[in-house]
């Protein structure tokens, strides 16, 4: 059953990470005053491996394990220096053996406003500084105490972003970091073991920091990058051995990427992404491979 962990691991990489899917809240990319984009990402997972604590171990009882989503995004310019964007994602899991079967659903609506706040010449290039703060709730009364199977971890998320990007002709280097508050969520038993005995139903979720390097070549029609992600929970435990995962266990992980953004030249406005992270290192994590592909659709209500 360790191996268990593997799925739900995935599922939250695979909401959760700099995934290229349009304009997002990680990037340094802003749409204009009374620009709307709108598209869709599909994402797939997969892995054999995963770490219990440090310890990497390996287990095929549950054969081809995938998550797979659909991330319905939407983001609209109030102004070329404010932006707020809305992502809903449908989630379904899936193990090839064993008795478990997978979930499927809509998770968590995400809500981001993101604010160009400085800018200005540095050397030969330009300097922004973008500020970004978001929310997220579940969308439906999902189950979210069936790990591996369980669609999300139910619990409501409010958090602050910061990125500094920089853009020397077509070459630019962004980095950014988000603090995520993460509220306690119910569960449907009255106790609990982490490393102690908990005799309530009520979770304490650790909270956690997001942080991401891009570097890349950026023109008008193309965006193609280079991605190292990193995320740290503070506090929480180690998967026990042998036992399944629990929602509130440390989860530490780094990724490498590529993505690619390209507006195709013979159809106005729409442009195609596609990208691809590989988790390199972790700590109660699966060692996921993610795959994502998307539409999007930029509409201009200028005059």
């Amino acid at each position: 059953m360790r191996t268990n962990f593997k799925i739900w691991f995935a599922l939250v990489l695979g909401l959760i990470s700099s995934l290229a899917h349009g304009q997002t809240a990680e990037d340094a990319i802003m749409m204009g005053k009374k620009q709307w984009c709108n598209g869709i990402t599909y994402m797939h997972s997969g892995w054999n491996e995963y770490w219990e604590g440090t310890t990497k171990r390996s287990n095929q009882n549950l054969g081809t394990v995938t998550t797979q989503s659909l991330m319905l995004m939407s983001n609209y310019g109030i102004s070329d220096k404010l932006n707020v964007l809305v992502s809903v994602p449908y989630i379904w899991t899936h193990a090839s053996e064993g008795t478990l079967h997978g979930l499927e659903g809509f998770q968590d609506i995400a809500l981001n406003v993101k604010y160009e706040f400085y800018t200005t010449r540095l050397g030969k290039g330009n300097l922004s500084l973008i500020g970004v703060g978001g929310f997220s709730t579940p969308l439906t009364n999902y189950e979210n105490d069936f790990l591996p199977m369980s669609i999300g971890l139910g619990s409501t998320n409010l958090s602050g972003r910061l990125t500094a990007d920089y853009q020397q002709g077509i070459f630019f280097t962004t980095l950014s970091s988000a603090y995520v508050w993460r509220s306690d969520v119910t569960i449907d038993r009255s106790s609990y073991y982490t490393d102690q005995i908990n005799y309530t139903n009520q979770v304490a979720m650790p909270n956690q920091l997001y942080s991401n390097l891009n570097i890349g070549i950026r023109k008008s029609n193309l965006v193609a990058e280079a991605v190292l992600m990193n995320m740290y929970t503070f506090g929480g435990f180690d998967i026990r051995k042998n036992d399944m995962p629990f929602a509130s266990n440390q989860m530490n992980m780094t990724s490498i990427g590529a993505h690619a953004k390209y507006f195709l030249p013979f159809v106005t406005n729409l442009e195609v992404i596609g990208g691809a992270d590989f988790v390199i290192a972790g700590r109660n994590v699966g060692q996921s491979q993610t795959y994502t592909a998307g539409l999007y659709y930029v509409l201009s209500f200028k005059k």
